[in-house]
């Protein structure tokens, strides 16, 4: 049995952080957003990290499946991005006129990304999926923008729920929702509100929180993307999460048809500040019409590590070489679980592994094998999905499928 680990200086730090910063860890990376269960199980503050691995303030090193949420796709401190930026900030970085290696960057994407014909800049997802919704509706002239049900894109207003802490009546009042693979119900919902739609967003697949990821069924897309055209609704993909880990081309080319919007932001450059919408020629002038800027947009060493992260995914052969990862470590999971007499499902693709014991619809069995890893070194969190980098080593994987043999074994004992 592996020792496991103890978080005294996690809980000092976060009895610190409580007094002066909300909630202690604000987001989906706090201990109260429903990720870390039991959260005696988790470390809650890194001190350094470095490819596949984070250590954390008490010295416990994590194999990390959550690559910091996703940004981290080539491994922690990766060299060449590093090198890249650390060059661009010699000359350069956050300047009253843009540096033109914002440019390069754009003109990178557009012969990158397949439907692609310009690319506008911003910091985070939620700027990319906002900026997206505007520009559709500067272009449609219309108010309503269709959601698929299970979605996340972001936490501006218009992305939440009525009952959410916050939120306005007037925030949510233009949204329509169907359910994901249901083309029947889109098409309703398209003649019961005729000219009103501006958009439909949806992620490449359904890969929400919570449930088992969900492919699109054969031919969704293709008829998604008739109906919009026919309709002059403007189709956007939320690519921020599932980016450059399916396509390097985007998520809507892997899948055969291409959106009018898309956006980037998480695998973009390996953890650097930056995000892209990329759109279609005849959104353009939409977007340029808007008033939608930040103080630090055009800041320039993430263009450069942008540039820098992208290039080498291109030499890497990045999805493939990331879904090839995925499939070692699905196989070995679901052996192990197997073995144990448990029944995981691991859905999605497979460089974004969402796990899940089916065994009990409560879900605490599920938490507790995921505490079991997290106490010896493995670092998986309960209802999200996961990210596989580059540098997660063949050893990598083969430790992680070890110590989830063992986590399964000790909570098929505490069953017993």
């Amino acid at each position: 049995m592996r020792k496991l680990n103890s978080y005294e200086n996690s809980r000092a730090q976060f009895a610190r952080a409580a007094k002066v910063i909300p909630s202690g860890i604000y987001g989906h990376q706090g201990p109260a957003e429903g990720c870390y269960i039991p959260i005696e199980a988790f470390p809650l503050y890194s001190d350094h990290a470095q490819g596949s691995y984070f250590w954390d303030v008490d010295g416990n090193r994590f194999i990390d499946y959550m690559c910091a949420y996703g940004p981290n796709v080539l491994g922690y401190n990766d060299p060449d991005v590093d090198e890249a930026a650390r060059r661009q900030a010699e000359k350069e970085n956050c300047v009253t006129a843009p540096s033109t290696v914002m440019i390069d960057f754009a003109e990178l994407l557009v012969d990158t990304v397949a439907s692609a014909d310009w690319a506008f800049f911003a910091k985070n997802g939620n700027d990319v999926t906002t900026g997206a919704v505007m520009c559709a509706r500067a272009y449609t002239h219309r108010k309503k923008i269709v959601f698929f049900k299970g979605y996340y894109h972001g936490v501006s207003p218009w992305t939440q729920k009525i009952d959410y802490p916050g939120i306005l009546e007037e925030d949510v009042c233009n949204n329509l929702y169907v359910e994901w693979n249901n083309f029947d119900q889109l098409c309703e919902v398209f003649e019961r509100y005729k000219g009103e739609i501006a958009a439909v967003i949806g992620q490449p697949y359904m890969h929400g929180n919570f449930m088992d990821n969900q492919m699109p069924a054969p031919g969704f897309w293709q008829k998604v993307r008739k109906l919009c055209t026919d309709n002059d609704v403007v189709l956007i993909i939320d690519d921020v999460r599932a980016g450059f880990r399916m396509d390097l081309a985007g998520s809507d080319h892997y899948f055969g048809f291409e959106a009018d919007l898309i956006c980037f932001c998480k695998a973009l450059a390996n953890g650097y500040n930056v995000s892209a919408l990329c759109g279609k020629d005849f959104l353009k002038n939409s977007m340029s019409s808007l008033s939608y800027t930040g103080s630090y947009w055009m800041s320039a060493v993430p263009f450069a590590a942008g540039i820098a992260c992208l290039t080498k995914m291109k030499k890497l052969g990045m999805p493939e070489l990331l879904i090839e990862k995925g499939k070692k470590l699905k196989g070995g999971l679901l052996k192990a679980a197997a073995d144990n007499g448990f029944n995981l499902h691991v859905t999605g693709i497979e460089s974004l592994p969402y796990l899940r014991i089916a065994d009990d619809p409560s879900l605490r069995l599920h938490q507790q094998w995921v505490a079991e890893c997290v106490k010896r070194g493995i670092f998986f969190t309960n209802h999200h999905n996961h990210f596989i980098n580059a540098s997660l080593s063949d050893a990598d994987i083969q430790e992680t499928i070890e110590v989830a043999d063992e986590a399964f074994r000790v909570i098929r004992e505490r069953m017993d």
